[in-house]
């Protein structure tokens, strides 16, 4: 183990002595590039409503303009859903795990709250959502 740390520093000496101001500028700036696309490319879009399935069909698409509190029956109990201006979340659920209700506020289109044993599920859709299903 001490050999193989003694050889990378033995290494990395020796690409040390060919490198020069500007290539560690060259190197800082690709980092800066690659993390500013990253925060750009890969951000969400802003989410225009809220859908709200129970049983697999629709049962409510919510504007999100406009604060509301949804009451979904499912085969276990009443899930409640609050939407405020831009965000939603499954405020209270009767499953065991409480999965979708510690998920919190959903605030980016194509972000999904999935309520399993009610049956019911949360999904912000908007013009860009976060991911398609070629990276999902």
């Amino acid at each position: 183990m001490k050999q193989r740390a003694v050889a990378l520093q033995r290494w990395l000496a020796a690409w040390a002595a060919y490198l020069r101001a500007g290539d560690f500028l060259v190197l800082g700036g690709a980092l800066a590039v690659c993390v500013l696309s990253a925060m750009t490319l890969w951000q969400g879009g802003h989410p225009d409503k809220a859908i709200i399935r129970a049983g697999g069909r629709v049962f409510a698409e919510v504007d999100l303009n406009a604060p509301r509190i949804v009451d979904v029956p499912g085969p276990i109990g009443t899930t409640r859903i609050e939407v405020q201006p831009g965000r939603a979340r499954v405020a209270s659920d009767p499953g065991p795990r409480q999965y979708c209700v510690r998920q919190g506020w959903l605030n980016s289109a194509g972000a999904v709250a999935i309520c399993a044993p009610n049956e019911v599920s949360l999904s912000l859709s908007g013009r860009n959502a976060d991911y398609d299903s070629l990276n999902y």
